[in-house]
Order: C-alpha cells, then structure tokens, then sequence
C-alpha cells in the first residue's frame, strides 16, 4: 500500500467573524497542501466558533437579556451546510486536491450543531457528522445530533470517519465506527488537557486506525484558552507528530498505509477479537424529524 502526508491545522477562530476565520482557514490549508498534504484536518468549532469561558447569562431556572443578544450573535455567526462557507472549501479541495474535514458551527433552523464537515476534491461537500452528546455547558448552546450523520467516507486514502472532542470517549461510538472500517479517525477538538494524548492513543490501538487530532490554540489578548496539543498517531500507537503547543501551525505526518494490516495481525475489535457470542452492539441511523406528514 501507498503512503499519504496528513495535516492537522492548529489555530484559533476569531468568535463573531466567520469571514475572518474562513481566511485563517484558506491560509493553513493553503500552507498545508503547499507541503504535501492530501487529507487536511481543522479543529472543533472553528468555522463559528468555541466561545469558551462565555456562560451566556444562564444560571438553573434563568436565563439574561445580555445572554440572549450573545446568542443571536453566536447564531449568526454559524453557517449552513450548503452555505458560502462549505462552498469556498469545496472550491479549495477542488483547487488544491485535498480532502477537508473542518469543524463548524451548524445553523439548521432554530438549532445549532457542533459539526464536522467531510469536503471532496471532486465532489465537494459528501457528508457531516454533527456531534451526538455536547459536553457540559456546550449543551445550552447546541442541539444533538442523530444517528443518520455517522458517515465513513471511502476516499482513494483510505476510509475516514470523524468523533467530535468527547465523543472520543463513547465506546458505543467508537465501536460503531470501527464497525464501519475506519482508517483514519479524524478528532476535532477544544480538549488541551494531557490526558486527551492517551485517548488519542488509545483509540489508534484500538481502532488499529491512524488517528489526526486537529485542536484549536486560542488565545485573549496574553491569556492562553486553548493550547492546542494536536496530534497524528499511527495504528499501533507510536506519535508520528506533536503534540502541538503554545502556538498555531499546521502538523503534517507521512502515513504508511501498510500499518493498517499490519495492526490487524493481533487485533481486530470487530472481527477475531469482537466475541460476537457474547456481545452485540444495535445502532439505530435513522434520522430523527419533529414533524412525520404521511398521506
């Protein structure tokens, strides 16, 4: 099997200016292709924005004037999944000959999602995967996602399937996902702690997958908010790049795609190793609408 050059995109949105981000997003792709890379990963949230630290004026049983005016801002700083947005990546997957996976804020109606974007150099935008479980606070700020967006996309690098930030830590997920026969695990994210490298880590071993963590690095003025710690791992777990800290930058990695059968070797966790005697995992994709009209 061939190798592939990778990236992740390490950098930070600018909150309530989509159009700036989109410029910061065109310059690092640009970078990234420039050097190689045929499959460009974005951090969570970066088109849109992770407005962390903002509480939105909510507190239990309340809610602000102010937070309500934050929101309306944050809400239109989101963009559509056919919007301009999605369509000047698609132009710069098709110019460059990159596969994107970006993270975005998604505007659907009155909701918004945590969603990462799955963009083809020749088919533009193929797919989404709008995160199923935001965490904590996120939860006041976006809507759940359903099954019908777990997509693994068949590409000429492989198969690439994307979990949002802590959705990493769902084994269901995970394991539905490898069902799936993902290659290469694409994990936007916010999460700088230490402890998010062994989950990487983790999942590459168990996934027997390459695995790209694109995190944002954000910053207020001297104040550090999210020190990125992006990542590129390979199949049996070794670092192939970062963690990336304390700075914005573009990592790239050369996979060697032969890794992936030779982690299969010892280790299949949906085939010689899944003991489908004792158990078994049922997925439901269907999509999920309010409003069913029949007749």
């Amino acid at each position: 099997m061939a190798s592939v050059v990778v990236a992740a995109v390490q950098a930070g949105s600018t909150l309530f200016d989509t159009p700036a981000t989109l410029v910061k997003a065109e310059q690092y792709i640009r970078e990234a292709a420039a050097a190689g890379a045929r499959l460009v990963v974005l951090p969570e949230a970066f088109l849109g924005g992770y407005p962390k630290g903002a509480d939105f004026g909510i507190t239990v049983g309340s809610r602000s004037a102010e937070g309500r005016e934050l929101f309306r801002r944050y809400r239109e700083s989101a963009v559509q999944l056919h919007g301009p947005e999605t369509a000047r990546l698609a132009q710069l997957a098709t110019e460059l000959d990159v596969h994107l996976v970006a993270g975005v804020i998604e505007r659907d109606g009155g909701t918004l999602y945590c969603t990462a974007v799955f963009v083809d150099p020749r088919d533009g935008l193929v797919a989404h995967h709008r995160k199923l479980m935001p965490t904590a606070a996120e939860r006041y700020l976006w809507g759940q996602g359903d099954g019908s967006t777990m997509p693994a996309i068949a590409t000429d690098l492989g198969v690439l399937g994307a979990a949002i930030c802590w959705e990493n830590y769902m084994p269901l997920f995970r394991q539905s996902m490898y069902a799936k026969g993902v290659q290469i695990w694409c994990a936007p994210t916010v999460d700088d702690r230490d402890q998010w490298q062994a989950t990487m880590r983790h999942i590459a071993l168990e996934g027997r997958c390459f695995v790209i963590s694109a995190n944002q690095y954000l910053t207020d003025g001297d104040t550090v908010l999210i020190n990125g710690g992006s990542t590129i791992i390979a199949p049996l777990g070794a670092i192939l790049a970062g963690p990336l800290r304390g700075e914005e930058g573009v990592l790239l990695a050369e996979l060697d795609l032969a890794e992936l059968d030779r982690g299969y070797f010892d280790f299949d966790s949906v085939g010689h190793y899944a003991r489908p005697d004792i158990f078994t995992l049922t997925v439901d994709e269907a999509p999920r609408h309010t409003v069913v009209r029949r007749g």
